[in-house]
């Protein structure tokens, strides 16, 4: 992912997050990501993009369930989809800056709350540089191995 502020190199875990890693990626592909900006910063939290509208509301027009993955926690470098409730998540991801926050790892009915489903490997110091407004400039995917499933999306909106 690169940003104005520096390269953000993110490992994905499709074992931990198929259908959520799949959707990333096929976003990805589709160039969706390329000139969104980061529209939420909680310093020494999170910063958040993927949103079109910029504002928190946008999406891709569809939404994904949550997935239960039991390694992945919401370290330092985290990168994890934001939702507005159980099973909401569509584009917007978060990546967790400066220090572990462990209550994202809250379950509800036996489901992660928040998706895991990568871990930034490198330009995390770039990652905790940005502010509200700076330009995802484009993100690619390098190294997959296998082809991604088409997503399953639960409701279009």
């Amino acid at each position: 992912m690169v940003t104005v502020k520096g390269t953000i190199k993110i490992k994905l875990y499709p074992e931990e997050a198929p259908n959520t890693v799949a959707n990333f990626i096929g976003l990805i592909r589709k160039g969706f990501y390329n000139g969104l900006n980061f529209h939420r910063v909680e310093p020494g939290f999170v910063i958040q993009g993927g949103d079109p509208q910029g504002n928190g509301q946008g999406g891709p027009g569809y939404s994904i369930k949550n997935e239960n993955n039991k390694l992945l926690k919401h370290n330092r470098g985290a990168l994890a989809m934001a939702n507005a409730g159980m099973d909401t998540a569509g584009s917007q991801f978060y990546i967790v800056i400066e220090k572990p926050a462990p209550f994202l790892d809250e379950k509800e009915n036996g489901v992660n709350k928040y998706t895991v489903f990568g871990q930034v490997i490198s330009g995390q110091a770039a990652a905790e540089k940005i502010q509200v407004g700076d330009k995802i400039t484009k993100v690619t995917v390098s190294g997959a191995k296998t082809p991604y499933t088409p997503v399953k999306k639960i409701a279009e909106r």
